[in-house]
C-alpha cells in the first residue's frame, strides 16, 4: 500500500509547516514543487522572499499548509531586521519546522546560527531537509547528511527526520510531504479544496514583477527593488469572450542612479521585465493582461520606517 493511500480508519490531519534556512537554500523552489504550482518567487539572488508565503498541499489524508519564510540572516537594514522578526514569529506558530540546508555548500556559521535558534524551540518537531542534491555526487551527499546529524547532536536535539531532496530534479519531493504529514495535528481541512495559496492576488502579481526585475541586474540592486501594484481593473467595454485586465504597478528603487539599470537602454530592460512577468501573471490569473510599469525612486526605503510601511513591510 502506498504511503499516500488513505486507510479508512486513518485520521485526517491538517496543519502548518514552515521551511527555514539561510538565504538561497532552496525553500521557495521546494514550496512550489510540493504545491505543484508557482506560489513563491525564486531567484538565484539571496533574500528573494520578503514575507511569508503560504502554499497549500491537498492530499486525501491531509492538508499541509507550507509557510515559506525569508532567509534568516545578519541584518544590515531595518528591512532585514523586520524580515528576521517575520521568521521568528512564524516558527512560534507552526506545527513542524523544515530546516533547508543545501547539499552543495558546507555547513557554515549561518546554518549553525539557525540550528542554535531551533534548538531553543523545544516542543516543535524539526525535520532537516538537505536540498539541491542534484548538484552533488553520492559521496558529498553522504558527508552532508552526516554533518547535519552531528549538528543536531552538538546542540542537544534530535531531528525528527533527515531527508535529501532535489526540487528541481523532482527527487523525493513527495517523500518530504509524507514525512511532514504525520507530524501535523489531527483535524479537518483548513482551506477549501482547490486553493493553492492564501496570498492576495495583488501581492502575488507584485512578486512576479519583482522576480522578473531581479533577473540579470547587478549585484548591488536586488535588495533595492520593491514592487507595488497600484490598480488591477477589468478593461471596460470588452466582449465577454475577450476580457482584458489592466494592471498598473510601480517598481521602486532607492537611488536615481539605479533607474537606468532597471529601465535599460531605450527602455529595453523594463520592456523585458514586463513581457516576462506578464506571461506568469496571465498563467496565474487565467486572463489576458495589459501591464503598465513605472520606475520610481523611494530614497533609502530599506532603512526608512515610513517608506517601509508604504511599501507593505
Amino acid at each position: 500500500m502506498s504511503a499516500r493511500t488513505v486507510e479508512n480508519n486513518a485520521p485526517h490531519r491538517a496543519g502548518f509547516a514552515c521551511f527555514v534556512g539561510r538565504p538561497n537554500a532552496g525553500k521557495s523552489t521546494l514550496t512550489n514543487a510540493l504545491v505543484g504550482q508557482k506560489v513563491a518567487i525564486t531567484s538565484n539572488r539571496p533574500q528573494t522572499t520578503r514575507h511569508t508565503v503560504r502554499g497549500i498541499v491537498h492530499r486525501p489524508d491531509a492538508q499541509l499548509i507550507l509557510v515559506d519564510t525569508p532567509g534568516l540572516h545578519k541584518p544590515r537594514t531595518l528591512l532585514g531586521e523586520r524580515l528576521n522578526d517575520v521568521v521568528r514569529t512564524t516558527w512560534a506558530e507552526v506545527d513542524v519546522i523544515g530546516f533547508c540546508i543545501p547539499a552543495d555548500q558546507k555547513l557554515g556559521p549561518g546554518d549553525k546560527f539557525i540550528a542554535k535558534e531551533l534548538a531553543g524551540i523545544k516542543k516543535t518537531p524539526k525535520i532537516a531537509i538537505v536540498t539541491k542534491t542534484d548538484l552533488v555526487d553520492s559521496k558529498a551527499l553522504a558527508e552532508q547528511l552526516l554533518a547535519v546529524q552531528r549538528l543536531g547532536d552538538e546542540l542537544g536535539f534530535e531531528w525528527a527526520q533527515i531527508v535529501p531532496v532535489s526540487a528541481v530534479g523532482d527527487q523525493q519531493v513527495q517523500l518530504v510531504a509524507d514525512l511532514l504529514v504525520p507530524l501535523l495535528p489531527e483535524g479537518p481541512a483548513l482551506y477549501p479544496e482547490g486553493d493553492l495559496t492564501d496570498e492576495p492576488e495583488q501581492v502575488m502579481v507584485a512578486e512576479l514583477i519583482r522576480e522578473a526585475a531581479l533577473e540579470g541586474v547587478r549585484d548591488e540592486l536586488p535588495h533595492s527593488i520593491a514592487v507595488v501594484v497600484e490598480e488591477m481593473l477589468p478593461r471596460e467595454d470588452r466582449p465577454a469572450d475577450r476580457p482584458l485586465l489592466d494592471i498598473h504597478a510601480n517598481v521602486y528603487i532607492e537611488r536615481p542612479s539605479q533607474k537606468g539599470i532597471i529601465i535599460g537602454p531605450k527602455g529595453k530592460r523594463l520592456k523585458e521585465v514586463g513581457m516576462k512577468s506578464r506571461k506568469h501573471i496571465e498563467a496565474l490569473l487565467g486572463t489576458p493582461v495589459f501591464l503598465d510599469l513605472h520606475v520610481k525612486v523611494a530614497k533609502d526605503w530599506q532603512r526608512d520606517p515610513k517608506q517601509l510601511r508604504k511599501l507593505g513591510f
